[in-house]
């Protein structure tokens, strides 16, 4: 509904202090200009984390870059009207005018639900809308319905709370000398051991923790006991209100929601359902992008070819066509698969799915102790890892929170599919069933799935030892994926990676070529004419040998060969060594990097191969270790990524999070380590098995 009203004009908000991100937008409506703010979703206004608790400030106007909401639009479910009334109530006590829209009217309808919404404005004097909000429904009246509460200070009847509660908030405000409004010091007093609280009794005192502590044992005394006294009045007033509204079936309706839930949740047929989904999204990836992938390929080697022959040779045409172009081209050709994966994310949130897949984990994440609430920002992470730790603030307990956050960038997010895809590709396809680029594919990212909960048991029973925490989640129902929505989302995550291809990975990759091209000559004069005269005569074999020289000479040749005893158990030479050391600060610079120190543009492509992918198999089978182990080799350079924090953004996320350094420094080392280990490990089984079978 946010997307409807705003349409395109929408920004992001970022909250100094807490770094809450909040959607903007805005819409005119019968010449009233609205600002839209989208705040984090939630089942009520008792603040347990931080980003609940500026959702709340920003409500009662105590957020000094916001000015105080005119309206509070309250969105509920239709076929669930009881559970979300129940954060309206809290919201009429914020004296700001409330609009209840009251959303997915048809599936209430197909569930036998009518809603009488007139009597709900007669009962409560709020402005209640039914809306249909994909189809966009009812919107014309909700517009309406905001313009009349802006306007409009007419009272609005929620629950009271009973006398002796209020009297005791009275007396809390008081003690506080009015330094909070009566919607917090009644929150102080509601909500134990809530963030309120919390926050308040560290600015106030252990003298502020004794007197709630009496006032609830007073409130106790007089039946008003706390927290139950909240949720016993509102749910009495909510279900007064729904009684005179509201008809339902006798019984209720078994649905196709119903239906489909007694198979995907299944303990054992919703497992396999989950891991068959997976697989398919993998194998649809490498399959549905090649052709794509073969025309950005062409028009990259294109540009490169046109480049070099406009320019005459020297510092100037290399930088152009090898770094710049085959750099950042070697990284674009991967675009069609991002897109595709964020496409199939969005079907998957979309039709309810992603809920059901943290539903079905949650019991293993338990055993982690982990909640399947935890779940949700790891399969945010699949895309990419920053907006998954960031969904972790929704984790109340801060150490189940910052378990989460650590092993969040295990999850193998989109910038690691470019190097699963090019070495996959490269020798994981001819010759292999049509199966195995899938599999490989889905077993990369189920390192993830297996590392991350492993991670955090090992945490939960050494640094943040805590107890499980209990998850609560409401299944929604299934739906039709909106068009408009996938494609939003995956034109988002496009040009995402294109501009990220176009500033941090470009730089990186000016950086790279330079390292790789310069010193540019010795005795002998310059290589890079040396080379070019071979080549002229013919001799293509002494040009490729001058070339190769070249790249050992160069500064990161040079480091790369004093660091290859560190690579040799890895399997990798130098080449892929300082691919690897490059790509620490993003991981997509590694297949930039192979690009530029494989002389792409140099690869005979007779044989119809990707270029990039054509040039590492042909280097490779000349070696003795990467000749006779390719996939051994390149398991290991894909086991690495998948386990190591190779990006500079996550890492200042995490920072950002935990205001902290030590534990983003903490995330690199293990991951490291981690990685290191997992890469020995696969290229010397791979080795063995390979050996074994040769012989």
């Amino acid at each position: 509904m946010f997307n409807a009203l705003s349409g395109l004009r929408q920004h992001v908000g970022n909250y100094p202090g807490v770094t809450v991100e909040m959607s903007k937008g805005h819409f005119t409506h019968a010449g009233t200009d609205f600002e839209l703010i989208d705040l984090p979703g939630t089942y009520s206004l008792a603040p347990r984390s931080p980003d609940e608790m500026v959702a709340v400030d920003l409500l009662l106007g105590r957020r000094p870059e916001e000015q105080r909401p005119r309206v509070v639009l309250s969105i509920v479910d239709a076929s669930n009207l009881d559970r979300h009334l129940y954060l309206t109530t809290q919201l009429l006590e914020l004296g700001v005018p409330v609009v209840v829209a009251v959303n997915m009217i048809d599936v209430a309808e197909a569930q036998g639900v009518t809603i009488d919404c007139a009597r709900i404005a007669e009962e409560t004097g709020l402005r209640v809308v039914p809306i249909q909000a994909n189809r966009r429904i009812g919107f014309d009246a909700l517009k309406d319905a905001l313009v009349a509460a802006s306007k409009d200070t007419a009272g609005q009847n929620g629950p009271q709370l009973p006398e002796p509660v209020e009297r005791e908030v009275a007396a809390l405000k008081a003690e506080l000398n009015g330094d909070v409004p009566t919607f917090l010091a009644r929150r102080l007093l509601l909500d134990v051991d809530g963030h309120t609280e919390t926050w308040l009794v560290g600015k106030h005192g252990l003298r502020l923790k004794q007197q709630l502590t009496e006032a609830r044992t007073r409130l106790a005394a007089e039946g008003c006991s706390i927290p139950g006294i909240e949720a016993k009045t509102r749910y009495a007033w909510v279900r007064s209100i729904t009684a005179k509204a509201v008809t339902k079936p006798a019984t209720r309706p078994v649905t196709g929601t119903d239906r489909l839930d007694r198979i995907l949740t299944h303990r054992l047929w919703g497992t396999l359902i989950f891991l068959a989904i997976m697989f398919g999204v993998f194998q649809a990836i490498f399959v549905g992008a090649e052709p794509l992938m073969g025309l950005i390929d062409d028009g990259v080697s294109w540009l490169a070819d046109g480049v070099k022959e406009a320019l005459p040779s020297g510092p100037v045409r290399s930088l152009l066509a090898d770094g710049v172009i085959g750099g950042v081209g070697g990284v674009l050709v991967f675009l069609p698969q991002i897109v595709i994966l964020f496409g199939f994310i969005a079907v998957l949130e979309q039709c309810g799915y992603m809920a059901r897949a943290a539903f079905l984990m949650d019991k293993l994440m338990s055993r982690c102790g982990l909640s399947g609430k935890s779940f949700i920002p790891l399969l945010s992470s699949v895309a990419c890892a920053i907006p998954g730790i960031m969904a972790t603030r929704v984790i109340e307990n801060p150490r189940d929170r910052l378990a989460t956050i650590l092993v969040a960038p295990l999850m193998s997010c989109s910038a690691r599919l470019p190097v699963y895809a090019l070495l996959i590709g490269a020798f994981l396809t001819d010759g292999f069933a049509w199966w195995v680029p899938g599999v490989t594919l889905f077993g990369m990212y189920m390192i993830g799935f297996v590392a991350a909960p492993l991670v955090a048991l090992a945490l939960k029973r050494t640094l943040l030892k805590g107890g499980t925490p209990l998850f609560v989640m409401e299944l929604p129902a299934y739906r039709m994926p909106t068009l408009l929505g996938v494609v939003r989302r995956m034109a988002d995550a496009g040009w995402a990676f294109v501009r990220r291809a176009g500033t941090f990975i470009l730089a990186s990759m000016i950086v790279v070529w330079a390292l790789l091209y310069f010193p540019d000559r010795d005795a002998g004069g310059r290589f890079e004419e040396r080379v070019a005269e071979l080549k002229e005569s013919g001799d293509d074999a002494a040009a490729n040998h001058l070339q190769a020289e070249w790249k050992r000479q160069s500064v990161l040749g040079r480091v790369g060969q004093a660091l290859e005893p560190v690579f040799a158990p890895l399997g990798w030479d130098w080449r892929i060594g300082v691919a690897a050391l490059a790509s620490f600060p993003a991981r997509e610079v590694i297949v930039g990097t192979l690009g530029i120190i494989y002389e792409v543009g140099e690869v005979d492509d007779d044989e119809g191969e990707e270029s990039l992918r054509g040039a590492i198999r042909s280097e490779w089978s000349g070696d003795p270790v990467r000749g006779k182990y390719p996939v051994a080799v390149a398991l290991s350079v894909m086991v690495f990524f998948a386990l190591c924090c190779q990006c500079a953004s996550t890492l200042a996320v995490i920072r950002r999070e935990t205001r902290s350094w030590a534990w983003p420094a903490f995330t690199f080392v293990y991951m490291t380590g981690l990685a290191y280990v997992g890469g020995v490990a696969t290229f010397q089984i791979g080795r063995i098995i390979t050996d074994m079978f040769q012989g």
